[in-house]
């Protein structure tokens, strides 16, 4: 993966770079319980698209730290189109981190996929199939208002 990540206490960094501090981050206290989260937003532009994927780790009961990472597209056309596209960015770069994960460590963790719809507004309708894609794949995901990854930390930089 050749994107180039962002963090407020790091700055930039690659993708490896990103599974190192998770991993060493998880490394520093191994009994603790963690989770990581993916998700990403989008905001559309006159002429591109511009969407930000983030990475959540979360120490569960400690709080926990952000990577994120911004793609440029050319305009969607459609709401639909666009939500699709957050989606499979969030599970690409979720498969991603699993398989530079497991290499590894044998820590454990939870990951889910946030993604950017929910039960009220336009995307709704949607919910039935964004969803069930993400879980079919093995997934576990989450919806708006418990999908923070996305609607909070991946919105923050759009």
């Amino acid at each position: 993966m050749n994107k180039r990540f962002y963090n407020p206490q790091h700055g930039e960094m690659t993708f490896p770079e990103v599974v190192n501090a998770l991993v060493a981050t998880m490394e520093e206290d191994p009994k603790a319980r963690y989770a990581i989260f993916v998700g990403t937003d989008s905001a559309s532009g006159m002429r591109e698209v511009d969407f930000v994927s983030a990475v959540v780790l979360h120490k569960i009961g400690k709080g926990g730290r952000y990577f994120w990472t911004r793609e440029k597209s050319q305009r969607v056309h459609s709401l639909r189109q666009k939500i699709w596209h957050e989606a499979w960015l969030s599970f690409e770069l979720a498969q991603n981190l699993i398989a530079a994960l497991t290499e590894r460590v044998a820590l454990v963790y939870n990951l889910e996929i946030h993604i950017d719809i929910g039960e009220n507004g336009r995307t709704k309708e949607m919910i039935d199939e964004v969803v069930g894609m993400i879980i079919g794949s093995g997934f576990a995901v989450r919806i708006k208002p418990h999908a923070y990854a996305a609607s909070s930390v991946a919105d923050r930089h759009t």
